[in-house]
């Protein structure tokens, strides 16, 4: 609009200089002349000014400002008419206002010489489209899809015919809907205790309300309850079983909202006592049983060591090993049947306490306790050399023997 009122004064400025001045007067009924003039400059720019309020005109009267989701689609409106003496190629540009004056603004879309360009912008491309076929017909808006946090600005829609030309500014603004919320109760909720009920939504553009409503029973908040829009708490202090039920929890911005349930259980306090007493009931038995354990291990020890120290204890009164004897007394045996084979029986009464060497000893004598004596092995009445010599018997050199039978 500044830009074109500028034409207009230089237009105007250089019709003044090629047109001439008349002066005219007007008497009055009273004989007194009153003079009154003026140039044909002011009834120049005023017919100007004239002719170009019935020229290009921008018709929209929608929203200059809109919110909207990311993902949905919007229509940026931009409608305009033409006058008869709008003679020049039309121009549309719709470009993203910089918000820094410093910065160039950043063409859009783009309509001229009967063409539409409407991949001029890399990041919209493919998203932004003409929303008529033939714009020249006198709809120059937009729409735009997919959109995304980043498209967010002041968009400026221009439409060029010289020799008119108009703008039209609109605000966009692309939020993020709120997540599904996440509802949880913090600490205890037991009665007598502050119970604190959360609701958190993880993304949505901010500023983030959050409020809380009860949907069970009476469907009315606790008279205790201090509820938290900004933060998303309620806090229930002093609890107690009515404030038990359904809770409700909405999360919402200025383009979309979410909400969680959330079940409240309201518990009696516990009984202190109680499970004190059971706790040291328990201790107990564990005690107990750690006793008996370590009773039976102890005893189990014992038993197995005096087991050992019997089975280790030597006994004196084993006999000595039978192939030993055998041997050596079948030797003496043999030795005496020949030295008495001559004998008369008047000398065999001498030999009629020989002892029994061949007998194996019976299962009493190898189970008598240590502590028993041993039994007196009968002494073998000697017989010199010269009497057996006289008996026809010969001399025989007998090996000495220990208690074991081994020969010395």
């Amino acid at each position: 609009m500044l830009r074109s009122s500028c034409e207009v004064l230089r237009f105007a400025r250089i019709q003044h200089k090629f047109l001439p001045k008349f002066r005219w007067r007007s008497g009055g009924i009273s004989g007194r002349g009153m003079g009154l003039s003026t140039t044909w400059t002011g009834w120049v720019l005023l017919s100007l000014l004239t002719g170009l309020a019935s020229s290009l005109e921008i018709t929209s009267t929608g929203p200059t400002s809109m919110n909207m989701a990311s993902g949905q689609s919007v229509k940026l409106d931009c409608q305009f008419t033409l006058a008869a003496d709008d003679s020049g190629p039309l121009d549309i540009e719709w470009s993203l206002v910089s918000p820094d004056n410093q910065n160039e603004d950043k063409v859009v879309i783009l309509y001229s010489g009967d063409r539409a360009y409407e991949d001029y912008y890399a990041p919209m491309k493919g998203r932004v489209h003409f929303n008529s076929a033939d714009p020249k017909n006198g709809d120059a808006s937009i729409n735009l899809t997919g959109l995304k946090p980043s498209d967010s600005g002041t968009y400026q829609c221009k439409v060029k015919k010289a020799p008119g030309i108009r703008s039209r500014k609109m605000l966009l603004n692309v939020m993020v809907k709120p997540s599904k919320p996440r509802c949880y109760a913090e600490g205890p909720t037991q009665e007598g205790k502050d119970i604190v009920l959360r609701c958190i939504s993880n993304e949505g553009t901010k500023p983030l309300e959050y409020s809380w409503e009860k949907t069970s029973d009476t469907k009315l908040l606790p008279a205790s309850a201090v509820m938290d829009p900004l933060g998303g708490t309620i806090n229930i202090r002093n609890a107690s079983a009515s404030a038990s039920g359904m809770y409700r929890c909405t999360s919402s911005n200025r383009v979309g909202t979410e909400e969680c349930v959330l079940n409240l259980s309201v518990t009696p306090p516990p009984n202190t006592a109680g499970i004190i007493a059971g706790s040291i009931i328990a201790v107990l038995l564990v005690l107990l049983i750690i006793a008996i354990i370590l009773f039976c291990c102890c005893r189990a020890r014992h038993r197995k060591k005096y087991e050992k120290e019997i089975c280790n204890e030597i006994r004196e009164d084993v006999p000595a090993p039978k192939s030993r004897v055998s041997t050596a007394r079948s030797f003496t045996v043999g030795s005496q049947r020949s030295s008495l084979g001559s004998m008369s029986p008047s000398n065999l009464h001498e030999y009629a306490l020989k002892p029994q060497y061949d007998k194996i000893p019976s299962t009493e004598e190898y189970d008598r306790p240590p502590s028993h004596a041993p039994l007196a092995v009968p002494s073998i009445p000697k017989i010199g050399g010269p009497n057996l010599s006289r008996m026809g018997g010969i001399p025989v050199m007998i090996p000495a023997q220990n208690r074991d039978g081994s020969i010395v």
